[in-house]
Parts: structure tokens; C-alpha cells; sequence
């Protein structure tokens, strides 16, 4: 890392006068308050090659003479450093770029009342100062990395070429970038060997790779442009350093890197980071300034808020009341980081007002909002009122104005305490009297409340599915005895009748007693419920007086059947909506009087239903739906009927895409009945028994089901 990122640009005093502010600001108070102590210049820098590769730095001072002046060097990395007390730096740059000789750069810069100059060296070595002429001059050795050939150019500037000593021994023969899984930039170099020492660090969005006594040809030396490859490194910079070959990457603000080593390859892999790392990483570090270098003893307070202003061209007002002096040491530290530090560190306190920073003691700052507030508080209670017809188009007037008055037992009205609101049913309008401040409120807050809703469509399909099986199986028994003496029938003669049938006996058999063509139906022996049967067959049996018949009956009967119920509403995103149809039973109760009256009870398809349109137009819906029938009539003790209703009832919530439909859910019934009739203990004799006896078996299957399908209707239906 250069000097150039440990001390910050010039003064404020220079930038100050050369942008010529003594027109809005008189120069006398202006020179007053900054204090401007210095009184020599540097107006002009030098570089000239000596012989067996030594460097010549001379600076001039115009017509002033060097006063002062103090040298140390620095180790790691190697510089030389000389200081100016009381001097102004005037050169039209800072840094100057060296060839590759023993100094890679040299850097003047101005802080606070004194000029500091850097030599970056590539190794330490020893060095000369003095003065001659009234012109500082710095010799400085030279190394067998190279030799220096430099031709001073007009104005200050510097025209340099180099011959490199190469060594040989190492160097990068390829570079490769290539794009690999989730958006990840590769960057591998083959080398010549994998002893290679490289030194790789990050700062602020660049990785940087210097590659310790390495070449690099002329071909790879370049600027890469590799923002096709949509990868976090836009471009890759190679080129020669005193300290070997340096590597940059330039990389977006959130990435992280991997590099390591694979024999003679070097692989630095950068990927992107995801939307939760980055969070994660906001919130351990929530500073997001530039990242500056400050290096002060007993400096004074404004001259540093002065040089963190120069470096961000932030718009800085200072108070008369910030003083002091400070002594810090922050290397590569996010600006807004060093702002913060400092002003913590001496009790002041900052505010934004529009693009200026203004700065003064916390107190100071407190004070001033506070007197703010009392004077915009007055000025609310002294303000004219005014009176302002609005007009309410999607809500209602009232629901508006409730709104506004919400809170208002704790202070938190939107109307002031001098003002009213009166609402208009007819025009659905509202009518507001207040200060025109709160007038403005008023309106914006209209302005997003007072908006179409969006409308959703729900269809619900409601499916009763029902399958029936019934089987019956039985015999009915009959018959005819005649004989005189037993029993007198109609026409004088003594008969028994056991048939269904005597009608079609006595058809039968003509012999029985001689008589002919009874008039009579006499009872069956049996009765096992077969009279409805739709199938079934006779047997029979005749004698001279006896006649016996037997009719058998199968049946086997069934039944499907599906009941659809599709009720269908709209209404609008978060608004409830209710749909119901069905018959209300009348029933009788007893009263109070002791006489009855007539009461009803609802048997209802029912829909309930509250949409909730997420930002992902899908659609939330609470929902309740009914499904009644008339069950059993359960008697009362005043002699009427109460029905009773048989219910299926859903209430769930459940998240629909656009126009998808869902099954909320099903009801399943399976109801299985064995009914057997049969003649007492006949019907239970083994094998014989079931001649006696008739069986009917009851299969009922019943499943419903309801389908739920939402649709958000287009937005052109609402303007």
C-alpha cells in the first residue's frame, strides 16, 4: 500500500483559493479563520539520472528559500519520507510515476500547515539531502534491478524508459480467465516455476497479486476486458511493479475471492455473493464510503473534517463552536467511518440538509431542533385556516375520515386541534378545514388511500356423489283347505282359506267341495314383505281339497346419482363477500301462552369467502362454506316436529395461484344396513328357516367434494 493512501490531498486553504471564494466570503475573515501560517512554497519538482543508476529529486521553491526541513525513512514497505514545516504545496500533481529503478514513485502532498514528500522505494537504501541554491535536493542510490535514463520535461512533467536487468529465473508465461458455475470468474497464470512468492490482498472492490521477482512479456502486459463474461471482475490489469508484476482485478462491491496454488499455476477464483450474504455482510459492516488513509499528530478538528470533505467533494458547513485538536492513525478506513470516529471523539454531532453537512457540538445541534420545533409548533397554532372540498371516487367519505381520526384520544390525528372535517353522503365528498400545511398532508394521504381496489372472481364447485345397492331376497307363502264342517263361507259351506289367494285356488282345483269361483280374498299364511317385488315366480300344489302356493322374489336394484352446486361471487382484495342458497323449514313450538307458533329453520349452500392478492399476484383466501339438508323430524312434547339438519362445513385458508384450481377437501360416507324379516321361530329353524324368512341388504355410498378456482379479473375493468 502507497503513502499516497495514508495521507489525504491538499488543504483546504489551497482549494479554497484557487476556487476563488474571497467573492462570497472576505478574504481577511476567510485567511482569519483558517489560520493560513505558511509562508514558502513548492513550485516545481525535477528528476534527473546519475550516474551508476542513482536518482536526483530537486525541488524548487520559487523565490522563497527552504526553511526546514526533516527526514525518516520507513522499512515495510520502503520509503523515504521529508517534511516541511510551514509550506504549501503548488504542483500541479501528486504522484509521479518512476521507471522501474530502485524509487518506483515519488509523492508531494500538503497536510494541515506542512508538505510531505514520498519516495517509494523498491528496496531501502541509502540517500543524501541538501540544499543548494535555494533548491532541496535528494540523491538516492541505485540498484542492479535497473538503470535510470529520465530527460526532465517542461512544466514539471516526466519522460522515463527503463532497462530491466531480467533475471529470467521467473516469470508469467500465460494468462487465462474463464467463467465457471454460479456466475464465478477464474483468473489462472501459468508460471515459470512454483516458487513463486505472491502476495495477494483485497481492497475496497480491487484484488490485488504481486508476483515477487516475476517477469511478464510485453504481450500479457495489457488491460483485459472481461465484463462479457458476467462475472463479479470487469477487468484485469498486468503490468510491471518495482517489486516484480502486479496483478489487479477489478471486481463489483460484494464479492469474495479464493486464491491458491497448483504447481506452476496460480488460480484466484472471485464469486458473487447472494442477496443473504450481503446482507450479513451490511449488517457486520454497515460503512460504505471510500476507504482513506489519515496519519496526524495534534492536528487540528476542522483541518481534518477539511480533508475528508476534499477527498469525498462533500459539501461541508462547520460551526464556530468545533475546536480542538486531535491525534488519529486510521489506515484504509471507510470515510464515513473516519467522520464518525472523529466526531464521537470530540462530542460533536452532524445533520443533512439537502446536499450540505453541517457539523457542530451535539448539544449545538440538539438546541437548534429544538427551537425548530417550538417555532414550527407556533407557527402551526398562528397559521390561517383553510377550508378545502375534496372528493372521495373508490372509498366512502366516512371510512376516509375515519382514518384521519385515528389515534386521536392519544394524539395522533391526522386533523389538527384547530381543524374539522364534515363528510358529505350525497356527493360522497368530504369538506376539511385546517392549516394548509395539514391541507398538503391531507391531500397525499387521499391521493394513496383513495384507489381502486383489485377485484377477484371465486367459483366454487360443491360435487355430491352418491352410489346405492339394494338386495332382497324372500318367499311368501299360501293356500286352501276346504272341507265341511271346518269353517262357513259365504255360500253355506265350511272352508279354510290360508291363500292370498282363494280366488285363484278354487280356479285351480274345481273339485274342492264342488264349489266354484269364491268371491273372497282370504289372508296369506306369510307375509314377508314382497308385495312390491318386481320379479319373481310361483309354485304350487293341488289335491282333492288342498291347494298350497309359494311366490319367490329376487331383487337387485342400483342407483347413481351427482348433485353439482357451482356458486359463483366476486369481490374485491381483502374485502369479505358472502353467498347463500337453500330454503328456510317451517316448524311449530310451543309458546309461552301455551299455544304454538310457527319458527323457521335455514338448510343453506353457503360461501364465505376473503381474498388476500399477494405482491406475486396468488391469491390468499379465507374461507367457510356450508352445505345443509333437512335431516330427521324429531318430535316435541307439544305434539309438533323440530327438523334436524344434517351440515358439512369447511373453514380453512389456503394460498391459490391466478386462475388454479384446488380441492379444499372431501366427505366420505359409506353406510352398509342388513334388514331381515322372517316368522317367529320358523325363521330361525336351521335349513328350513330360510323358507321364513326375507333379507334385504343396503349398500349407500356418499362422497362430496368442493374445487376452489380464484381469478384476479384485469385492472382495465377497474379505471
Amino acid at each position: 500500500m502507497t503513502l499516497e493512501e495514508l495521507i489525504v490531498s491538499r488543504t483546504s486553504i489551497t482549494r479554497l483559493l484557487r476556487l476563488g471564494l474571497t467573492a462570497a466570503i472576505p478574504t481577511a475573515v476567510l485567511l482569519a479563520s483558517l489560520e493560513v501560517r505558511a509562508n514558502q512554497e513548492i513550485t516545481d519538482i525535477n528528476f534527473d539520472a546519475l550516474p551508476d543508476g542513482q536518482l536526483s529529486i530537486s525541488l524548487d521553491f520559487g523565490d522563497g528559500e527552504v526553511i526546514d526541513y526533516s527526514s525518516y525513512t520507513i522499512e515495510d514497505p520502503a520509503r523515504i519520507v521529508i517534511d516541511f514545516p510551514e509550506t504549501q504545496n503548488r504542483l500541479p500533481q501528486r504522484r509521479y510515476a518512476l521507471p522501474d529503478g530502485n524509487a518506483s514513485s515519488v509523492v508531494v502532498l500538503e497536510a494541515g500547515d506542512r508538505s510531505r514528500m514520498i519516495v517509494n522505494m523498491t528496496n531501502l537504501g541509502s540517500f543524501n539531502t541538501e540544499v543548494l541554491d535555494g533548491r532541496f535536493v535528494l540523491e538516492i542510490e541505485g540498484s542492479a534491478a535497473g538503470s535510470y535514463s529520465m530527460p526532465a520535461m517542461p512544466g514539471g512533467g516526466v519522460s522515463s524508459s527503463v532497462n530491466t536487468a531480467s533475471s529470467g529465473q521467473s516469470s508469467i508465461r500465460d494468462l487465462e480467465f474463464r467463467r465457471s458455475g454460479d456466475a464465478e470468474g477464474q483468473l489462472i497464470l501459468s508460471l515459470s516455476n512454483s516458487s513463486i512468492d505472491v502476495n495477494v490482498f483485497s481492497e475496497g472492490s480491487r484484488i490485488t497479486l504481486e508476483l515477487m521477482d516475476t517477469d511478464v512479456s510485453e504481450s500479457l502486459s495489457r488491460r483485459y476486458d472481461v465484463t462479457d463474461f458476467a462475472t463479479p471482475v470487469s477487468q484485469i490489469e498486468v503490468e510491471p511493479s518495482g517489486k516484480g508484476t502486479r496483478v489487479v482485478l477489478h471486481a463489483g462491491d460484494y464479492f469474495d475471492y479464493l486464491a491458491y496454488q497448483q504447481d506452476d499455476q496460480y488460480v484466484v477464483s472471485v464469486k458473487p455473493l447472494s442477496e443473504s450474504e450481503r446482507d450479513q455482510r451490511l449488517s457486520e459492516f454497515s460503512y460504505v464510503g471510500d476507504r482513506i488513509s489519515l496519519n496526524f499528530q495534534n492536528i487540528e478538528v476542522r483541518a481534518v473534517l477539511q480533508l475528508i470533505a476534499d477527498f469525498t467533494d462533500l459539501n461541508l458547513v462547520a460551526s464556530d463552536t468545533v475546536s480542538g485538536d486531535i491525534t488519529l492513525r486510521l489506515q484504509n478506513v471507510p470515510w464515513d467511518q473516519a467522520m464518525e470516529l472523529v466526531l464521537k471523539t470530540k462530542g460533536l454531532d452532524s445533520r443533512q440538509v439537502g446536499n450540505v453537512l453541517m457539523i457542530a457540538p451535539a448539544a449545538e445541534i440538539a438546541e437548534r431542533e429544538r427551537q425548530e420545533i417550538e417555532t414550527n409548533k407556533q407557527f402551526s397554532e398562528l397559521a390561517p385556516l383553510k377550508s378545502e372540498f375534496i372528493q372521495i371516487r373508490y372509498a366512502k367519505a366516512a371510512e376516509v375520515v375515519t382514518l384521519f381520526e385515528a389515534g386521536s384520544e392519544q394524539g395522533g390525528s391526522l386533523i389538527s386541534e384547530r381543524g374539522s372535517v364534515v363528510v358529505d353522503d350525497r356527493t360522497n365528498a368530504i369538506i376539511v378545514t385546517d392549516t394548509s400545511a395539514k391541507l398538503d398532508e391531507i391531500r397525499a394521504l387521499i391521493d394513496k388511500v383513495d384507489v381502486p381496489i383489485r377485484q377477484v372472481m371465486i367459483e366454487a364447485r360443491i360435487v355430491i356423489a352418491s352410489s346405492n345397492l339394494d338386495e332382497q331376497l324372500g318367499v311368501k307363502w299360501g293356500g286352501e283347505y276346504t272341507r265341511d264342517g271346518s269353517f262357513l263361507g259365504p255360500d253355506g259351506r265350511k272352508q279354510l282359506s290360508i291363500a292370498s289367494s282363494m280366488g285363484a285356488a278354487a280356479s285351480l282345483n274345481q273339485s274342492a267341495g264342488g264349489a266354484t269361483g269364491l268371491p273372497y280374498t282370504a289372508a296369506p299364511l306369510v307375509d314377508l314383505g314382497l308385495a312390491s317385488a318386481t320379479s319373481g315366480f310361483a309354485i304350487g300344489f293341488t289335491s282333492d281339497d288342498l291347494f298350497l302356493s309359494a311366490e319367490l322374489a329376487a331383487l337387485e336394484a342400483a342407483g347413481e346419482g351427482e348433485v353439482v352446486s357451482q356458486p359463483k361471487i366476486i369481490t374485491g382484495d381483502k374485502q369479505q363477500a358472502s353467498i347463500s342458497s337453500g330454503t328456510e323449514i317451517p316448524y311449530q313450538e310451543g309458546a309461552a301462552s301455551g299455544g304454538t307458533q310457527t319458527q323457521f329453520k335455514e338448510a343453506l349452500l353457503k360461501l364465505d369467502v376473503t381474498p388476500n392478492i399477494t405482491p406475486d399476484d396468488r391469491i390468499l383466501l379465507d374461507l367457510v362454506v356450508n352445505q345443509d339438508s333437512v335431516g330427521e323430524l324429531v318430535p316435541t312434547a307439544g305434539g309438533g316436529v323440530i327438523p334436524s339438519i344434517d351440515t358439512t362445513k369447511l373453514t380453512t385458508q389456503v394460498l391459490v395461484g391466478n386462475g388454479e384450481t384446488v380441492v379444499l377437501g372431501g366427505v366420505f360416507k359409506n353406510e352398509e344396513t342388513t334388514q331381515i324379516q322372517k316368522v317367529p321361530f320358523l325363521g330361525d329353524m336351521p335349513g328350513v328357516g330360510a323358507m321364513f324368512r326375507s333379507t334385504v341388504n343396503t349398500n349407500k355410498k356418499v362422497e362430496t367434494l368442493i374445487f376452489i378456482t380464484p381469478r384476479i379479473l384485469s385492472d382495465v375493468l377497474l379505471d
